[in-house]
């Protein structure tokens, strides 16, 4: 990873409970001030937020790490009831136990696509810890399957595969070639193959069954067990009470395909949300770094 990450320390994390089961967390931490958590998207890692940690921890003591499954980080083989294992419950229980084992009781948190879906729950499950939320290029995720549209179905034909039954869509994903798949993945969405060209072997090298079958985990989790919870909390009118930055890409789907992100994420938030749209894809912190890094500086 040559300079990647300079100054960071590399290391793992067990964590395992009667709820979700075990997983291994695999995360880079280093810098000096205030804990700030960083977490990825699919089918990405850690180290998507390469380009901007070294900013970063000048004023952060900075936590990257990889969802359980994704990156070199391990979920259990069994998805679970109702797929809970790898619900963004589950993956937001994981990091702040991580935090809490490096002494960080509250923290501010900032996610993309995946990882900001997980940062939402996290804000739901655990109000008391999340100081502030940094949410990039999402809408929440019971307004995406109680407001579906046709543009959406055809664009994101990675979820209504990988939410198939086990085990079709990790058979057929396993049979791809990897770099020919992370090609097609990451080159949609308003993005070119420009943005990960330093990262992209990382990328194919965790394209592996173990990260396909969490994946898929993951997506079938979405609207089933993740919704279940996302109603439970609509109904009861428990919202991020933390304060909110939401950024996304004017040529990503969130952008083009859904519209008004800012009032759309009002619903779910106490505060008055902060943000806007990026002249990108869905990649925004390695696609439009310093953008990233601006709205960062003013939020954090």
């Amino acid at each position: 990873m040559g300079s990647w990450f300079s100054g960071f320390k590399k290391e793992q994390y067990t964590v395992e409970t009667s709820d979700f089961g075990k997983a291994n967390i695999v995360y880079r931490h280093g810098g000096n001030g205030e804990p700030l958590l960083l977490l990825h998207g699919n089918p990405m890692s850690h180290i998507t937020w390469h380009k901007v940690v070294d900013s970063l921890k000048d004023k952060y003591y900075v936590v990257a790490s990889d969802l359980r499954g994704y990156g070199e980080s391990v979920g259990p083989e069994d998805g679970g009831e109702n797929h809970i294992n790898y619900s963004f419950r589950a993956m937001a229980s994981d990091q702040v136990s991580l935090m809490k084992s490096l002494g960080f009781e509250k923290f501010k948190v900032v996610g993309h696509d995946r990882g900001a879906r997980t940062s939402h729950r996290m804000c739901l499950d655990f109000p008391d810890k999340v100081l502030k939320v940094g949410i990039f290029d999402i809408l929440p995720n019971r307004h995406i399957w109680t407001v579906q549209k046709k543009n959406w179905a055809m664009t994101k034909w990675h979820w209504l595969l990988m939410m198939q039954p086990y085990d079709l869509p990790e058979k057929l994903l396993s049979s791809v070639p990897p770099k020919y798949y992370m090609e097609k993945k990451l080159s949609k969405r308003g993005a070119t193959l420009e943005f990960c060209r330093e990262t992209f072997d990382e990328y194919v090298k965790c394209f592996n069954y173990k990260t396909i079958r969490a994946s898929c985990e993951d997506y079938r989790a979405a609207p089933s067990c993740d919704l279940d919870h996302d109603n439970e909390d609509f109904k009861n009118n428990n919202k991020i009470k933390c304060p909110v930055l939401v950024l996304w890409g004017q040529k990503s789907d969130t952008g083009k395909v859904w519209g008004d992100v800012l009032n759309t994420w009002q619903e779910y938030s106490e505060h008055k949300v902060m943000g806007e749209g990026l002249d990108c894809g869905h990649y925004l912190q390695e696609e439009k770094p310093e953008k990233v890094l601006n709205w960062l500086n003013k939020f954090l």
